[in-house]
Formats: C-alpha cells, sequence, structure tokens
C-alpha cells in the first residue's frame, strides 16, 4: 500500500468511554457521562415532536443543499445563503478547509493547547504545524502566533471559546488580529461554544465576516442545541470563500433527519436560553467548590470546565469513573493533572462535587 508517510504514526481520535462500557466494566447501574460537553438537558421537545412526523421514506437520498435549512439559518443569523457552508459537523468543514488549503510546503499556525482536529488533519495533508503555547491565563497568545505567521502560511486557527480551557479572546484583541494577518491567510473562527459566552467584550463574528474577507466562522448544533447525534455543522464568511471552499463539500453530506432536526430547533431560542442560564448556575457550583478548596480552574464561557487537581489527571479520571462519572482525562488533552468536566444538570452536578470532595479527602489523609 502507497499510504502517506504522516498516517503511519497517527492515532484516530480517541473519544470518551461510553455508558454501557462503564456499567459492564464497573457492575454500575447509573451513569452520569460528563466528559464530551454534550448538553445535559437534551434537545427542544419541538425537535422530538417533529421527527416523530417523518413519514419513513429513507430510500431517498437528502436534499444535497439542504435547501430549507440553509434559508432558516440565513434568516436567523441575518447573512445570505450564499454566506454558508454546511457540514456533517463543524468537523467535517474544518476538514475541508484543510483539504482546500494545506499542502506540503505550506504551513498552518495554532494554539496549543487547543481542539486536536485542527493539527490532526493539517498533518494528514501534509502541512506544517505551528503550535503556539497558551498564556499562563489560558489564552491565546495572539501576538506570538502573528510572529509565527510567514508567507508560506495559508490557515490560521482560532478556538473562541477554546477547547480545552474554556477561555475566549475579546474583542479588541482579536479586531487588532484580524487587521495584522495577511490577507491571504485564511483565519478559522472555531465558535462551537459560542451560544454559552456570556463575557461582554465577547465580539460579533458575524459583523467580522462582513469586515475580514479571509474569516471564516464555525458552529455547530451539537453543544447547546443538543443534536450531536445528528451531526450537523455550519460556517459563515463571504460570499466569494464559500463559493471555492463548496466544491470540496462532500454530496448529500447533512443527513435528512438532521435537517430535520436542526431546522425546527432553531425555532426553539428559548430552550437554548434556558440551557445557558442553567449551565452558568452549575458553573458557579464548580468555581465555589474549586475556590473552597484551592483549586485551580480556568474561568469558563462553555459548557464544560478544566480543573487542575495536581495530581496525574488519568487518577482523577479513574477514581470519577469507578464511582459512576465519566469526565475526561487532562492527559490527552496536555493537562496532565487536570481533568475537563461537562457542566450537568443540578443533581448530576451535585453528585459529582460529593465524589469530587471525596477524593480530596482521600488524598489528603494519605499525605
Amino acid at each position: 500500500m502507497k499510504w502517506k508517510s504522516q498516517l503511519l504514526n497517527l492515532t484516530p481520535y480517541q473519544p470518551g468511554k461510553n455508558i454501557d462500557e462503564v456499567k459492564r466494566q464497573f457492575n454500575l447501574e447509573n451513569i452520569v457521562k460528563l466528559a464530551s460537553n454534550e448538553n445535559p438537558f437534551g434537545s427542544s421537545l419541538k425537535v422530538v415532536e417533529e421527527l416523530k412526523k417523518v413519514d419513513g421514506s429513507f430510500a431517498l437520498y437528502p436534499d444535497g443543499y439542504a435547501t430549507k435549512l440553509r434559508l432558516k439559518l440565513a434568516e436567523f443569523l441575518q447573512v445570505s445563503k450564499e454566506q454558508l457552508v454546511l457540514g456533517n459537523g463543524s468537523d467535517e468543514i474544518i476538514l475541508m478547509i484543510s483539504r482546500a488549503l494545506l499542502k506540503p510546503g505550506l504551513n498552518t499556525v495554532m494554539a496549543t493547547h487547543t481542539f486536536g482536529q485542527y493539527k490532526h488533519n493539517a498533518i494528514v495533508d501534509g502541512a506544517e504545524v505551528r503550535e503556539v503555547p497558551l498564556t499562563a491565563d489560558g489564552l491565546h497568545d495572539l501576538d506570538a502566533m502573528l510572529l509565527a505567521i510567514d508567507e508560506s502560511t495559508s490557515v490560521v486557527w482560532l478556538c473562541s471559546p477554546n477547547n480545552p480551557t474554556g477561555t475566549y479572546i475579546t474583542e479588541e484583541k482579536l479586531v487588532d488580529f484580524l487587521r495584522a494577518v495577511p490577507k491571504d491567510v485564511l483565519v478559522v473562527l472555531d465558535e462551537a461554544y459560542y451560544e454559552y459566552v456570556v463575557a461582554e467584550d465577547y465580539y460579533d463574528a458575524l459583523d467580522l465576516v462582513n469586515a475580514f474577507e479571509n474569516l471564516i466562522v464555525l458552529r455547530t448544533f451539537s453543544k447547546i442545541y443538543g443534536l450531536a447525534s445528528f451531526r450537523v455543522g455550519y460556517g459563515v464568511a463571504n460570499e466569494s470563500l464559500i463559493k471555492t471552499l463548496e466544491p470540496i463539500r462532500e454530496p448529500f453530506n447533512v443527513n435528512t433527519l438532521g435537517q430535520i432536526a436542526t431546522l425546527t430547533a432553531l425555532e426553539d431560542q428559548e430552550f437554548v436560553e434556558s440551557c445557558k442560564i442553567k449551565n452558568r448556575e452549575g458553573l458557579e457550583l464548580f468555581y465555589a467548590f474549586c475556590k473552597e478548596h484551592g483549586l485551580d480552574y480556568y474561568p469558563s464561557q462553555t459548557n464544560f470546565i478544566l480543573i487542575d487537581f495536581k495530581v496525574d489527571g488519568n487518577e482523577v479520571f479513574q477514581y470519577f469513573l469507578e464511582r459512576g462519572y465519566i469526565v475526561r482525562s487532562g492527559v490527552p488533552l496536555n493537562f496532565p493533572t487536570s481533568v475537563r468536566i461537562t457542566v450537568g444538570s443540578k443533581e448530576q452536578n451535585e453528585g459529582l462535587l460529593q465524589v469530587m470532595s471525596q477524593f480530596l479527602e482521600e488524598k489528603a489523609a494519605k499525605l
């Protein structure tokens, strides 16, 4: 086989443990999954009701242009339909961008540590990866990222709010950065957690799309909308950029049920706002716990929090797992003494906080 050489040492994406697996392994009846930043409140009941009306005609391909969803989304965002690209999750759009713009001889700039698929796809496409460490506060070091850009740079990736830290880029810093980036370099602004943001100095990304022709904004229905299993994401940019990117998109890439679900979900913004409020209440519980117990954490604009337990993150992960709580070890996320915890329902959060207290008490007793 004439494999690309860069594939030989590349590992596939490693998802968190699934619920059934943990039940069998530890003989547990109840498992709470707080590892993948899914919405603990599910999805809008309007979506559930709408899907019940589907007539079961599954032999036909989906609408390849996702016409109804595209028009509804354009109206909701107040952009033109030609400014949108739809994907099988925003992951697919990340892949499309990499395939369109990265190759041997070019480089791409990103933070470290951030969402791993930027680097993964760049390696597959043979581009040089230039990683710029986050600041001590877990923020993108935009000045250092600018210094990493040269005439061979093709794409710059910004994750705001960032995964796994939950931190964000302020409007002032982002605008200054965009003004300084060469016009022939694409800036990808990944806003998967946009709907959870409460920071007053956050930017309006869609206004920035109109101001900067080399900017594309990515969003998803997988997080606050609670539709992760349907895999629908989208990008917004100027019409010329989208027109050039569109030929990379696979035909029929957004499935029929996904189009129906997301079309309906857009109509229930009350659900979205309710989830945002309850998520913020959950974050405050974790903040209070961390302050009480002297644990470091990054203030989050997302539905997760990265907490430093000052011990091996895999040890913390395993302790929680054996007690029925699946979180994400910080070890594979390059935060080796931390765990990333998805904010759950009030009951789920309070249950995990009890387990966290037990863990800290047992660690203290051993000292």
